[in-house]
């Protein structure tokens, strides 16, 4: 087996998760590592522009089954797979570009925006990003 998986962007791609984990502790090794990075669902940024129920949702350079992440739930789909896992937020991981032009110049007041009001430990749990890390026992 593996030592290790990482797993960026997969998470939210996938239509089906726990195939997703399921396949992860079959190919790791007894005490291998994932890492799992995903926008998160609760960061309402994220909600706005990336989850189909918004008004503002873009579908510009966006796969049929993309959407945010809950950190909570992901968490949860790998522990029910197995694993012993954690959880950890990002932000402030400044955006360059987004393919929705309707929305490209609001950029540089998003990345202002993130990297002052997600900054408080407090607002963790509404930063940007989903760091979900764990080891199969």
């Amino acid at each position: 087996g593996f030592d290790a998986v990482t797993l960026i962007h997969v998470g939210m791609n996938l239509p089906d998760k726990h195939r997703l984990c399921r396949e992860a502790a079959r190919v790791l090794k007894p005490g291998g590592r994932f890492v799992a990075f995903d926008p998160n669902r609760a960061n309402p940024f994220m909600w706005l522009y990336r989850v189909k129920a918004s008004p503002f949702y873009s579908s510009v350079g966006v796969p049929e089954n993309e959407q945010p992440v809950s950190a909570r739930a992901v968490a949860a789909t790998f522990a029910g797979a197995g694993f012993k896992t954690g959880t950890e937020y990002l932000s402030n991981l400044r955006y360059q570009y987004v393919a929705s032009s309707r929305v490209r110049w609001l950029l540089p007041i998003y990345n202002a925006i993130d990297s002052a009001v997600f900054a408080p430990g407090f607002m963790a749990p509404f930063r940007s990003f989903v760091l979900t890390y764990g080891e199969k026992p």
